[in-house]
């Protein structure tokens, strides 16, 4: 059977604390093996942690730390992405500011006060002036992976703390939610919100 995986295109502190507090909101798991910034762990070793996580959805982040082009982030988001044993219910694209610019599209932004939106989002998510689009630093392989929707946000656990762990990271979670309710995660589980 395959794995449901959420994929998330930032790794560091903030962004791992947040996806480990959603993880538990809603009874998925996190793999924390995967935070990093950059990631350190390879897609392969993802794969296998995956298979041994308790539950569905999976959270995986990865992060090339601003590097140009493809780096250990988006090798390991490639690899995860194509693996046979795995269904990746959809992408959280994280907004930074780069030191050079990558961007990707995305099917919706939703901006820091919550609302969705056509646009893109910056870090602190205000939306942008770019529709569809998003500038991240791990989000140059999205558009060449076969995704269900990829939804953008600014840097989770920020945005001038509107995503604050400490507020319960809502704008994230709501990120996450979106993609559960599009892809007909509770309809497969059996429920229709959180355990």
């Amino acid at each position: 059977m395959k794995r449901k995986v959420i994929l998330v295109t930032d790794g560091d502190d903030y962004a791992h604390h947040a996806i480990q507090l959603i993880a538990k909101k809603i009874g998925g798991r996190c793999i924390s093996q995967s935070a990093g910034n950059p990631t350190t762990i390879t897609g392969e070793e993802m794969v296998r942690l995956v298979k041994k996580a308790l539950s569905d959805p999976v959270f995986l982040m990865f992060d090339d730390s601003g590097l140009l082009g493809e780096g250990s982030g988006e090798r390991a988001l490639n690899y995860v992405a194509n693996h046979p044993d795995i269904n990746v219910l959809g992408v959280i694209a994280v907004a930074s500011r780069t030191r050079h610019t990558e961007w990707s599209r995305v099917d919706v932004s939703i901006d820091r006060d919550g609302n969705l939106t056509e646009y893109g989002v910056d870090k602190s998510g205000v939306p942008d002036i770019e529709r569809g689009r998003i500038n991240g630093d791990t989000v140059y392989i999205l558009d060449q992976i076969d995704v269900p929707i990829i939804v953008g946000i600014g840097d989770i656990g920020k945005m001038a703390r509107y995503d604050s762990v400490k507020n319960g990271c809502p704008i994230t979670t709501r990120a996450v939610e979106l993609i559960l309710e599009r892809s007909g995660f509770y309809d497969t589980r059996g429920q229709s919100g959180y355990e």
